[in-house]
């Protein structure tokens, strides 16, 4: 991981989104030592979020990405919290101004990158998408076992308490399975994935909770995917703590079944909402080493 240089030491970051995902994002960007939060719009002028931002001290524009544009200087990143429709209309207008854009809406327009798996190939794009939740989850379990055997097949199943999908999510249902289906094939390595999401209407809510069916080549040895499983978990932990087995990996024959739980760190969101939590947690891991290569490049020059 590159260090941040001693120059320029933060690079100004902006958020589209003052919904739960973009405050959760917000409060965690504020501990940033690499990004400087410097602005959050919304269109809701008496969102939650907006009204937190003003006590923070934060600029804060009511008329979404159109107030972000006239900002002088502009914000070198912005990431956009709203949904996977309004990214496709953010994307082209924040790449003409020169931005760039990290996506946590399945709008699957940029790169697709998941922290643990290949942001060391992703840091220097311009726009930089975050799957899905479920991807976030997954992905990084499915690559683990990739690097070890083929992945013929990959599936998931990510369960998520209803009370922590709010309307963008749920708007959002046929490109999340669509989105994180393709993922488990470009960043994951299958041949083939499927990706299904279930909204748990218990009260109380329960954890997010993600099951991975992957089959691999025949022959390969089940202690060394079981390592590599175990490998990758201890990756995603160094920022998303409460990413974690359920059980130990079960095997049968060329097949492996994962059992996760994703506890959230309770910046602003319930602790339960592990599915938005680990979003802005990736979310801040991919700006920061965005920020550290663009801060570098800057130095260079």
């Amino acid at each position: 991981m590159e260090s941040t240089p001693k120059g320029k030491q933060r690079a100004r970051c902006a958020i589209v989104g003052s919904g739960n995902i973009g405050t959760d994002l917000m409060v965690k960007l504020i501990r940033s030592e690499t990004l400087e939060l410097v602005a959050i719009a919304g269109i809701d002028p008496a969102s939650a979020g907006l009204a937190r931002a003003r006590d923070a001290g934060i600029r804060v524009f009511e008329n979404g990405i159109d107030g972000i544009l006239t900002m002088s200087p502009k914000p070198e990143i912005v990431f956009d919290a709203t949904s996977a429709h309004s990214h496709l209309v953010h994307a082209p207008r924040l790449r003409e101004a020169g931005m760039i854009a990290i996506d946590l809406t399945p709008a699957a327009v940029g790169d697709y990158v998941v922290p643990a798996v290949n942001i060391d190939e992703r840091r220097g794009a311009r726009n930089l998408n975050l799957v899905t939740c479920g991807g976030q989850a997954t992905i990084p379990i499915v690559a683990a076992v990739n690097r070890v055997a083929p992945v013929e097949y990959a599936e998931i199943v990510a369960t998520i308490a209803s009370a922590s999908a709010g309307p963008g999510t749920r708007q959002n249902i046929d490109e999340f399975t669509q989105t994180t289906a393709r993922g488990l094939e470009r960043l994951g390595g299958a041949r083939r994935g499927k990706a299904i999401i279930v909204l748990n209407p218990a009260d109380p809510p329960i954890m997010m909770r993600d099951t991975i069916y992957v089959r691999f080549e025949a022959g390969a040895s089940h202690e060394e995917i079981a390592a590599s499983i175990k490998r990758m978990v201890r990756e995603i932990q160094q920022y998303v703590p409460g990413y974690r087995l359920r059980t130990e990996p079960l095997f049968d024959a060329d097949q492996v079944t994962v059992m996760l739980e994703v506890e959230g760190a309770g910046d602003f969101l319930p602790r339960y909402s592990g599915n938005l939590d680990i979003m802005t947690a990736a979310a801040v891991r991919v700006g920061e080493e965005a920020a550290r290569h663009l801060l570098a490049a800057q130095e260079a020059r």
